[in-house]
């Protein structure tokens, strides 16, 4: 045999096995991700953003299977009724419904939580789930950076608004879904819309810093006596639609680069957390009863980790608290 023959037979071993290594990476990667915790969510009420799709979705399945009465809040309604649909048949749970929420507007904020308020007794899990990525600037009606709009005063004005309704229920929680790239972020408290050194890729960072700080801040004021658990987590590198705006989703590079997107996307299946395993640390500080009382806390992978420096500056937090209730103010005075 030449020594063309062998080194194309090593390579093809060689190809082999990597093949193996990542198909047996993800069997476990399966398995690992598992919620371990079994508790069910009977007499529950639950309200998931986002929940038409990627994480969201998976976790109002999983919390559905679990008993819950799940309220989809989405943008999409056509697309929220069908994802609800979807839900009841594979569950067999018929208390799965959905209602309109846009992030990016205010108005829409508050008639949806007008509704909630009106037509439900208690809220026990509020799931910050909904969220935008690397999208072109552009601001909303609200005059907001759109991964500000979404990722956190939309945020901050559904969980402030739906407050009373956590009080209602015994040990209510409010979970916020952030990202680890929230360690990149920063807060420009004189220039939050970034129009001057607008990147893709950096106000996702910083508005998911934002995020956990309103987070602490929210258990400061509200989670202290044990009535509202605060807990924030992120899910690690998930395979959603979060990623549309990246490359593997660009028409022209999977045609005309179809041998590197190939590539690209087989390593991307292989090695990144599908939309159901990325849900399950959401779904764990959403039902696990060994997590009740413990408000301020960050989870990764079922685990308690460390707040990051930039998420640790408490009197920070306090400032985003209130430049975000000053500019929601000037917002509503403006329409």
């Amino acid at each position: 045999m030449s020594w063309k023959g062998n080194i194309q037979n090593a390579a093809l071993c060689v190809g082999i096995a990597g093949v193996t290594l990542l198909a047996v990476r993800r069997a476990v990667l399966y398995f690992r991700t598992r919620c371990p915790s079994r508790a069910l969510m009977v007499g529950k009420t639950v309200i998931v953003t986002g929940a038409n799709c990627g994480i969201g979705y998976e976790t109002a399945l999983n919390l559905a299977g679990r008993k819950a009465r799940v309220i989809l809040a989405c943008r999409d309604l056509g697309k929220a009724q069908t994802a609800a649909t979807r839900i009841s048949k594979i569950t067999g749970n018929t208390d799965v419904l959905a209602k309109k929420l846009d992030l990016a507007s205010l108005k829409s904020v508050r008639e949806f939580c007008s509704d909630v308020n009106k037509t439900e007794p208690k809220l026990d899990v509020l799931i910050n789930n909904a969220g935008v990525m690397n999208c072109p600037f552009s601001l909303t009606e609200d005059g907001f950076e759109n991964h500000l709009a979404v990722n956190h005063f939309g945020n901050f004005l559904l969980t402030n608004l739906l407050k009373d309704l956590l009080y209602k229920a015994e040990d209510s929680r409010v979970v916020f879904v952030s990202s680890a790239l929230h360690k990149y972020g920063t807060v420009r408290l004189e220039n939050l819309n970034s129009e001057e050194n607008y990147k893709q890729g950096k106000p996702y960072a910083d508005s998911k810093l934002m995020n956990l700080l309103f987070a602490r801040e929210f258990h400061n004021r509200f989670g202290k006596d044990g009535k509202i658990c605060v807990y924030s987590m992120h899910p690690g590198m998930v395979r959603t639609r979060l990623g549309r705006y990246t490359i593997l989703y660009n028409r022209y590079f999977q045609i005309f680069g179809f041998p590197l997107y190939a590539l690209l996307y087989s390593l991307y299946f292989l090695l990144i957390k599908s939309a159901r395993e990325g849900c399950q640390t959401v779904v764990y500080c959403a039902v696990a009863p060994e997590l009740q009382g413990q408000s301020d806390c960050y989870y990764g992978n079922f685990k308690k980790e460390p707040w990051s420096k930039p998420a640790s500056d408490l009197d920070l937090a306090k400032k985003v608290w209130e430049i975000s209730e000053d500019k929601i103010k000037c917002s509503d005075k403006m329409q």
